[in-house]
Parts: structure tokens; sequence; C-alpha cells
């Protein structure tokens, strides 16, 4: 089930980028219309890319990942950002509206079932959808695992990642009042949600600042300024969905309903030194999944998917996939 793995194939061998067949904006009620891609191979093997954040959106890059002569490549937005409309909006956008977007998409596209690849809060709606449609779900990609605990937002937000990071937390926090850091989930609301624009985007670049800085194993710690609308919308959505818990039942709901997929294979990629979303939860999910679940631990990388040696490992298990 755990094993180990280092950097067997550098990030060149990411296969070129490759250009839509069909572009889509699908209503799925609401209010909402969300963007959908297809790229790769008409007649393929459908795979789902479901982006992080909340509220990052799907980028040309995630294409990279598929053999296009094999894979029917299907990304999209999640309500809310990048291209779905409205923008940044969190009105009827919880995880369940989330989990119904990815089955519209699903019977529109006439897929009867596909892989579900995801990684950070994509690794989370990914293991929500496939809890919901079993049926649906021939395997499961995850990487960076986020399983939506109380214990993962202690850590990223209550100072445990701080420890490691003590310069971007220092800049995270001081923005605030110091009568506000004892819980800086429910501070940004307050201003990412102000009304106020401006306020709004400044008080996003913060949030996603201190995101990015850690990002990386390479990284020095600065996260930079992400453009105003971007940042805005994955700030506002991330906030809204930590708020909310998830708008799950319970804590640690996507492992106490680890049952429904014992009979579907998982594949887990997962770097040593992640600061945003720590090993044991990848650990965790493994360990009550069972024999169907395969872990990889990869060595010198942190959470983001362009780390090379995730990368690398990602491309090794999809090329698999095919060929099965």
């Amino acid at each position: 089930m755990d094993k180990n793995s280092g950097q067997k194939r550098a990030v060149h061998y990411l296969y070129p980028p490759v250009e839509p067949f069909d572009q889509r904006m699908l209503d799925v009620g609401d209010g909402h219309s969300i963007y959908v891609e297809q790229s790769g191979n008409p007649s393929g093997l459908p795979v789902v890319v479901v982006h992080g954040g909340p509220g990052g959106g799907c980028s040309p890059a995630m294409r990279r990942y598929f053999d296009p002569k094999y894979y029917r490549i299907i990304l999209f937005d999640q309500r809310g950002c990048g291209r779905s409309r409205p923008h940044a909006a969190v009105e009827h956008n919880t995880s369940w509206h989330l989990v119904s977007d990815m089955e519209d998409i699903r019977t529109t596209l006439d897929i009867d079932e596909w892989i579900v690849f995801g990684g950070s809060w994509g690794a989370t709606l990914s293991l929500l959808y496939a809890q919901s449609h079993p049926a649906r779900t021939a395997c499961l990609v995850l990487r960076g695992v986020f399983l939506m605990m109380q214990s993962e937002l202690d850590w990223f937000y209550g100072g445990g990642a701080g420890h490691f990071w003590p310069e971007p937390w220092k800049r995270f926090k001081d923005v605030i009042p110091e009568s506000e850091q004892g819980d800086l989930i429910a501070a940004y609301h307050k201003r990412l949600f102000s009304g106020d624009h401006a306020t709004e985007v400044k008080f996003a670049r913060a949030w996603a600042s201190w995101e990015n800085a850690l990002a990386s194993v390479y990284s020095n710690g600065t996260g930079g300024e992400a453009p105003a609308e971007y940042a805005r919308a994955f700030s506002r959505l991330e906030n809204h969905y930590f708020t909310n818990r998830g708008f799950l039942e319970q804590d640690g709901h996507i492992l106490a309903n680890m049952e429904i997929l014992k009979g579907i294979s998982g594949y887990i990629v997962q770097g040593r030194y992640d600061m945003i979303c720590p090993p044991k939860a990848a650990h965790d999910l493994a360990t009550a999944w069972g024999e169907m679940a395969h872990l990889r631990i990869i060595r010198n990388a942190g959470h983001a998917l362009s780390e090379p040696g995730i990368s690398a490992e990602l491309v090794r298990i999809m090329d698999d996939l095919a060929r099965i």
C-alpha cells in the first residue's frame, strides 16, 4: 500500500500542450455557468481534472499529464472562479453543488465512467464525488491530499506551518489586528467579504501570498502578488469553504465514508515536505482505503503540482493506466 518514490522522470516528460477540441459554458442552475473543455482523443479514456483551491481554476498546463493519443481530457472551472460565472460568487456554492456539477458534466458529455484526477482541494472534491458516485468512478489519482478536517485548518491557519515559515507567517497575520489573530479565518472573512473592492483585493492578495509562499519545497518564502481578480476569487472561495468546514456533515467525513471506495483503486502522490497539506492526511487516507490504495511519497517535494518528482510520478501513473 505504501511505498516511497523518488524523482523517477524529469519534468520534460510532461506531454506537449494540446489545444481543446471542445470548449463550452454549461448552465448548472442557481445562476451559475461553468467553463468546461475537452482535449486529447475524443474517443479516448475519459479523465476529469479537478483543480485546487477552492477557487484556483484550471489551466492549460493541467492537460500535460496525459498522453493525448490515449486520453479524453476534461477540465473545468468550479463555480465562481476561472472562466465560470458569476466570478468570485459564493452564493449556491458548496461542496455538494460542485459534486452535482461534476455529474452534470459527465452526463452532458455522455461519459459512462471516468478517471478522477485531483490535487489539494481537488483531491477533497474528487473523493467526495467518488463517494457520491462510485459507479461512475473508474479510479482516483490524487496529489497533495487535503481531507477538509479541522486539524488541517489549524495547522495552516493556526500557526503550525508558521513554525517552519515564520517570515511569511508574520506577513500573513500582521495585516490583521492582534486582537483578531486568534481566528485568522474569521478575521480574513470579515475583510474578504467587506463589500469594498479595494479592501477585498488587499486581503485576498495577502491570503493567496501566504499559501503561494509555501507551495514549493524550493520556495524562498515569497508568495508574489497575484492578479487582483484572480486573488479575490481564489481567496474568497477558499475562505468561504473553510469558514463552513467544507459543508461536510462531520469532521472526518471523508475518512468515515471510505468503505464506499473499497472496490475502487486509488493512486496517491504526496510530497514528503508538503507544508500546506502535510503527509499525515495522505497516510491516513491510504490506511483507511486499504489494499486498493497505492501511496507514493515523493522525497524532496512540497505541495505544488509542478514539483519535478510529483509531476514525474503523476505522468508515470497516467501512462501506466492508459496501457492497462
